[in-house]
């Protein structure tokens, strides 16, 4: 290859970060999210055709070698190939993620996503400054039946000990994957779950003789309720734990999730962080690496690509969270200079995601033939506690990143 002194730059960094993979898997990776972050694309084509005449390379040539970092050592050809196992790359992944992290504390959500008909995909991922990017994930058949709770199991035991003390971790999940073993599972990590469940349940508060129903307990918009107690008055579903309630202004209904927290160490509010996973993957389909037009049919082959769009996505949330939380710049607008924003005085808005701003830095960078910028995580300040007329209320800590 010729000398392009950012790629190598870049191809340095992915080998110090993931010491175990082999030379060409290292390679593999650093191509493949240097070209997705230069085409905006993680098309196999699209790919290919940025890095083959920036290489000096025959397009087939170079598209061979793309495909040999999500394809089986099968279907590779020489001696001593292997497949890139993702799962093992997954700690340092987190690793690399939390290196440099601001604080002690860290947000995780979990969902699926589809692609149509082809794929589906589990996903946790930490939530950052309005996004999120995974760090573990399954990629299942879309057309086929297929359980997911031991993938979800499976998902969380490769984090088992990865996180040092001191650090709190919360869970957030949707109505749609509440489960008590779920609940059990995150709990088993040392992490806190902070799950959403549906109204059609029922709650006992500690010392109290009868059941309430959840509705019955925030029963109307801008109420709140949390305290200990049991959840659900079935014999195998009854789960020890706090609930925390919030009916919002303008919402349908009311937040209920359970956790393991003590009542005055959460708030419902934070449960809002979970919906920063769909900004994920919006990032990975339209909003980003136009996945949505991959002809990969192969679930094995998708989850090695995966790999690639993390380190991408990673890389561009990176550099323009960094960006955000160290000067004012477009991404951090005062709302008062929005049209019509006079009913939400105080707050501000990101005029430009970071996820295309970090985009725009590191292609400035490449034009201006500097390093390439690599950057920590600086993620928001921690949502704190206070309390305002006898009523605790979650707020935004001084200080952090934000």
């Amino acid at each position: 290859m010729p000398r392009h002194p950012e790629l190598y730059q870049w191809i340095d960094t992915i080998a110090m970060h993931f010491p175990s993979l082999s030379k060409p898997q290292a390679l593999g990776l650093a191509l493949w999210s240097f070209g997705m972050a230069v085409a905006r694309s993680c098309s196999l084509s699209a790919v290919a055709d940025v890095l083959s005449p920036l290489l000096w390379q025959k397009y087939n040539t170079l598209r061979e070698r793309l495909r040999d970092t999500y394809r089986e050592a099968g279907a590779k050809s020489g001696r001593r190939r292997a497949d890139l196992c993702v799962t093992e790359c997954w700690a340092p992944w987190l690793a690399w993620v939390l290196d440099g992290w601001a604080g002690r504390q860290l947000a995780i959500a979990m969902d699926a996503t589809s692609l149509g008909d082809r794929f589906t995909v589990l996903a946790i991922s930490v939530v950052y400054r309005g996004c999120a990017v995974p760090i573990a994930w399954k990629v299942l058949k879309a057309t086929e039946k297929h359980a997911w709770k031991p993938e979800w199991l499976a998902l969380l035991g490769r984090f088992r000990g990865l996180l040092p003390e001191g650090w709190t971790v919360i869970v957030l999940a949707d109505r749609g994957l509440y489960a008590k073993w779920l609940f059990g599972a995150i709990v088993e990590l040392k992490w806190h779950p902070f799950l959403r469940v549906n109204v059609q349940g029922s709650f006992r508060p500690e010392g109290w003789c009868r059941w309430h129903p959840f509705c019955s307990l925030v029963p109307a918009e801008g109420r709140r309720w949390q305290g200990r107690g049991t959840a659900f008055s079935g014999k195998k579903t009854q789960l020890p734990c706090t609930l925390l309630g919030c009916w919002g202004e303008g919402h349908n209904g009311p937040w209920l999730v359970l956790t393991d927290l003590a009542p005055e160490c959460a708030d419902a509010c934070w449960y809002g962080l979970r919906a920063w996973i769909e900004q994920g993957f919006k990032h990975s389909k339209r909003g980003g690496w136009q996945w949505q037009h991959t002809r990969m049919d192969d679930p094995a082959r998708a989850e090695r690509l995966w790999m690639a769009i993390a380190i991408a996505t990673w890389w561009l949330l990176s550099v323009g969270g960094e960006a955000e939380a160290g000067a004012d710049t477009p991404l951090d607008i005062k709302e008062p200079s929005v049209p019509g924003a006079a009913r939400r005085q105080g707050k501000r808005w990101r005029m430009v995601g970071i996820f295309q701003h970090g985009w725009s830095l590191i292609v400035a960078a490449l034009l201006n033939h500097q390093l390439l910028p690599v950057k920590p995580g600086r993620p928001e300040a921690w949502p704190g506690l206070t309390e305002i007329n006898g009523v605790t209320l979650a707020i935004y800590a001084e200080g952090g990143g934000g």
